[in-house]
């Protein structure tokens, strides 16, 4: 119970602080409301424990054989991630009566957590974390993910609300403009880490 309450602690504090997936879903909160921002949402949620436990059950090791592949994970999280700046910066608001653009599905929500800097990092983190070579490894890595999804849920409505807490305060076009920019510019800071040696 112990070791639960640990991974718990470790999950929220990492799942809950700004990063890719929250400043996204706060956008798509602030753009699009709740009820077409839950396939992103979802997206997360599912997408990032099922990459955790590809990684624990083995994928690391490929990783390790290849360090290549995970360069090439890396720019191509880079490229996209500055792709989805450019996307939230353009989004238009509902404001002028159409979207120029649409949020994530859960799908592509999904395929995001394999190229997403912080997910790598909090995943092998926990993994190397909570992890011992004394018992099995499986279901070790298995509640992680189970732990990890159950603490991914509540962080997700918490950043989806605040976007929707904002659409109420983002009263006009400019206003609403002002906040996509500032989210994309965001965004576009946190590749930072992943681009310094």
């Amino acid at each position: 119970m112990e070791l639960i309450f640990a991974i718990a602690l470790f999950a929220f504090s990492s799942g809950i602080t700004p990063g890719p997936n929250n400043i996204m879903l706060m956008s798509s909160g602030v753009n699009f409301g709740i009820k077409h921002s839950l396939p992103h949402l979802f997206g997360i949620c599912f997408g990032f424990p099922a990459m955790v436990l590809a990684v624990g059950l083995g994928l690391s090791t490929l990783f390790q054989l290849y360090p290549v592949l995970h360069i090439i994970i890396k720019y191509i999280g880079i490229t996209y991630l500055l792709y989805l700046a450019w996307l939230i910066a353009n989004s238009s608001n509902k404001l002028k009566g159409k979207a120029t653009a649409s949020p994530l599905t859960f799908i592509q929500a999904a395929a995001f957590q394999w190229v997403n800097p912080k997910a790598w990092i909090m995943g092998i983190g926990a993994i190397a974390t909570f992890t011992t070579m004394e018992q099995a490894l499986a279901p070790q890595v298995i509640t992680i993910v189970s732990v990890l999804f159950c603490v991914a849920l509540p962080s997700a409505f918490v950043w989806l609300g605040f976007g929707v807490a904002l659409k109420r305060i983002l009263k006009n076009q400019k206003q609403q403009k002002i906040f996509n920019v500032s989210m994309a510019l965001l965004l576009v800071l946190s590749i930072i880490p992943m681009i310094a040696p």
